[in-house]
């Protein structure tokens, strides 16, 4: 923890509100707020990040269609996934090889489910690609494919109303 005007490897706190924190960084003020990755020393945003912004649906899930090495996918954000989730006939239309992943045991919502630890090559929404993002794939379809922590964790998170915006941090 650094109070307020104590500073820490080159980043000085100027103040702290409920949501946010203002900071001063080479200079330059900023202001990160809650959930957000703050800025290395020296590293700047490009104007190219790849961002992807989604809207709610009618129960307030955020579903986008996306894709898995190339293959079309539907995608609902699942926080409370660890990995991306796919259905069986989404993983062999994707051509992964069940035989290649390491079989395990889930628990999910509804009870255990027997699944297939697995590495995507690579997996879109939108602007952005990852490359190489474990997953799990499950014995029997899925209603949608889960867009879970693997994928997410590789995100900057913001939601502001019914609008969730995803910006890729690395």
């Amino acid at each position: 923890m650094v109070p307020v005007g104590g500073s820490l490897a080159g980043v000085r706190v100027l103040g702290v509100q409920a949501e946010s924190a203002s900071v001063e960084v080479d200079g330059r003020r900023r202001t990160l707020r809650l959930g957000e990755q703050p800025l290395r020393t020296g590293e700047a945003r490009t104007a190219d990040a790849q961002t992807v912004r989604l809207g709610a649906d009618r129960g307030g899930h955020y579903v986008s269609e996306g894709s898995v090495n190339g293959v079309p996918v539907r995608f609902m954000v699942d926080t409370g996934a660890t990995f991306i989730s796919l259905g069986r006939s989404d993983a062999l239309r994707a051509g992964i090889e069940l035989a290649r992943g390491q079989a395990g045991i889930s628990q999910t919502a509804n009870g255990p489910a027997r699944v297939w630890k697995v590495r995507l090559n690579t997996v879109r929404l939108g602007a952005i690609t990852l490359n190489d993002v474990e997953a799990v794939v499950h014995a029997t379809d899925l209603p949608v494919a889960l867009l879970g922590m693997s994928f997410l964790n590789r995100m900057e998170m913001r939601r502001d109303g019914d609008a969730m915006t995803l910006r890729r941090r690395y």
